[in-house]
């Protein structure tokens, strides 16, 4: 994979995850939304940390938990479609439908790796 797309994929990690905790924290009152806005996006990162695809070519081929790449590749279609969701429903919608296409433009460019995990 293209440093380049590496670089984006970290940075729509990076921002999903704010992204969670932005909605985390202005969904909750009190101690709940501390729960939801550190909770939510620590167990989307403990996730997507933990299962992985065996010898994945933009990762470092080792995983804490082996998983089928279909599996990985739902769970990483989760993930982003949780952060769109979150910023839609804190209000911005157009921040939403960037980090959406951006989503794609990451899929649509990672096409080899796509087809690697849907046959893994």
């Amino acid at each position: 994979m293209a440093m380049w797309n590496l670089a984006l994929r970290f940075v729509l990690e990076m921002a999903s995850l704010v992204a969670m905790v932005i909605w985390g924290l202005g969904k909750g009152d009190g101690l709940g939304r501390y729960v939801l806005g550190i909770g939510v996006p620590l167990l989307a990162a403990v996730l997507w940390g933990a299962f992985a695809a065996e010898g994945d070519p933009s990762r470092s081929g080792q995983t804490v938990i082996p998983t089928p790449g279909m599996m990985r590749l739902g769970l990483e279609l989760a993930f982003f479609a949780l952060a769109s969701w979150t910023l839609h429903d804190a209000g911005s919608t157009p921040l939403a439908l960037t980090l959406g296409a951006a989503t794609v433009l990451h899929y649509l460019v990672s096409y080899r790796r796509v087809v690697w995990l849907l046959g893994e």
